[in-house]
């Protein structure tokens, strides 16, 4: 076969094939930690529609005689509209092919993370993937009007274990449940220290069995799943945390995590528009298209710790 055009990277460029796809879109999932709390459903290019229960039915009994008690059950839909997230690394073409360091895995994975980190900012507080700006989403986590503040529970009356309970309180009072918990690990030392009223921790961890894998660390929370990592800290580090029931969100992903190689690309670089080709550059893109639902911003509460408990 004759020669026309000499081999380029981007003749390798495309879609990452399934086997290849499914353990990096895996890193994202597993260091999302509200993806590790909501169910996830499937999404296809053009959305999907989540049937959501708003009242339920009832039963009653019926004596001798009498008429049979009668009920509905109310349903509506919540859109879950996919969202594009993307990302572009650029290195020299000595790099990609001298791999130091094994640099494209690692590129790769870091950029798994990444799209964790921006996942979570966005479905809990309407941030950028940066932690700023704004998220794509109709609402999220932290527009919750119920707030607890860490540390204003003396030793005395409970303490620590005093405060997640009276997140527990708000949510039952108003006719809520209380599935999980997404905390920062920003708060790991303050919850391994602090006990019930018998003695007992309040949070007993559940260490990963792949410890070589950043991921959001499961534990358990007053008898409730709980994750944390980063990104779940407000920008300010006031809010740290949220309690609620997540089986009222869900998220999706269509497909999953692609990557895409260009050496004839033009990049913005230091703000200025660069040639890769020119330069001897390639450019790696990463893409995913994401949505997230919600039923109620009020099946949450958020805990706060201004002061740093």
């Amino acid at each position: 076969m004759a020669i026309t055009a000499p081999t380029k990277l981007s003749d390798f460029s495309g879609f990452i094939t399934p086997e290849q796809s499914a353990p990096i879109f895996a890193d994202a999932q597993r260091q999302s930690v509200v993806q590790s709390l909501s169910p996830r459903v499937p999404l296809g290019a053009s959305g999907q529609s989540i049937p959501i229960v708003t009242s339920r039915p009832t039963a009653n009994w019926t004596a001798e005689g009498v008429a049979k008690h009668k009920t509905s059950l109310g349903m509506s839909l919540a859109n879950m509209v996919p969202k594009k997230l993307t990302a572009i690394a650029v290195a020299s073409t000595e790099v990609i092919r001298a791999d130091p360091g094994a640099y494209s895995q690692v590129l790769r994975r870091e950029l798994a993370g990444a799209f964790a980190t921006a996942f979570d900012y966005a479905a809990l507080y309407d941030l950028g993937g940066d932690g700023t700006g704004s998220g794509p989403f109709d609402h999220w986590v932290n527009e919750t009007t119920k707030r607890v503040e860490l540390g204003t529970a003396s030793q005395a009356s409970g303490g620590i274990h005093r405060d997640i309970v009276n997140g527990l309180s708000l949510l039952v009072n108003d006719g809520r449940k209380l599935r999980g918990f997404a905390f920062d690990d920003v708060v790991e030392p303050l919850f391994l220290r602090s006990t019930d009223s018998t003695g007992r921790p309040i949070y007993i961890d559940t260490p990963l069995d792949d410890t070589t894998t950043a991921a959001a660390q499961p534990g358990r929370l007053i008898g409730r799943p709980s994750f944390m990592g980063e990104g779940v800290a407000s920008a300010d580090g006031d809010t740290v945390g949220f309690g609620g029931n997540w089986s009222k969100t869900a998220w999706g992903v269509v497909g999953g995590i692609s990557f895409r190689t260009s050496t004839e690309a033009t990049v913005t670089i230091n703000g200025s528009l660069v040639s890769l080709f020119e330069n001897n550059l390639v450019a790696i893109l990463a893409e995913a298209e994401y949505g997230w639902v919600m039923a109620d911003v009020e099946d949450f509460v958020a805990y706060d710790d201004e002061n740093g408990s």
